[in-house]
């Protein structure tokens, strides 16, 4: 016995055409959307690299918060010197936590902990945190630098930038 092929009848062939039809469609519209993809420009939203962070007199001696958020910078002030340093832990890029009670810096991920000066002394932070360059304005405000690091262990914390004297 043969068995013959089954005509389709008009109906049917429609049907296999409409569902062809829509799965060419996707596939080009997937496609197109890679294209574009690949032509749009990546775009990184970040804060500016430098801002001015007021006056050296609105500053008390220890810790200030207050551009931890919006530009990732403590502000430290100690003895008439101050200075910038970023806030991400040097293990791994945590965001520490300042603890007043305790005058450290903790690191909530793996632990390291940070004199209030930057210096680690626990955990397993292989170095202190980078400090920014920081300078003052002609009209005397603190102008904050953040494309310009400072590290302790190549023995930049000294250099002119690092600090300033209030």
């Amino acid at each position: 016995m043969s068995v013959g092929r089954q005509k389709l009848n008009r109906r049917e062939f429609f049907g296999w055409l409409s569902i062809g039809w829509i799965t060419f469609s996707a596939t080009c519209a997937g496609f197109a959307s890679l294209v574009f993809r690949y032509l749009y420009p990546n775009v990184v939203f970040e804060p500016p690299m430098d801002f001015i962070a007021g006056f050296p007199s609105e500053y008390e001696e220890g810790v200030d918060e207050r551009w931890k958020n919006g530009f990732g910078v403590w502000i430290y002030k100690n003895e008439g010197t101050l200075v910038a340093m970023s806030n991400i832990c040097t293990h791994l890029g945590c965001v520490p936590n300042w603890l007043p009670a305790e005058r450290k810096f903790k690191c909530p991920c793996h632990g390291s902990g940070y004199y209030p000066n930057g210096i680690n002394f626990e955990g397993p932070a292989p170095r202190p945190l980078e400090r920014y360059k920081v300078s003052l304005s002609a009209d005397g405000k603190i102008i904050v630098d953040k494309s310009k690091v400072y590290r302790y262990e190549k023995g930049e914390w000294g250099n002119p930038g690092s600090f300033i004297n209030v």
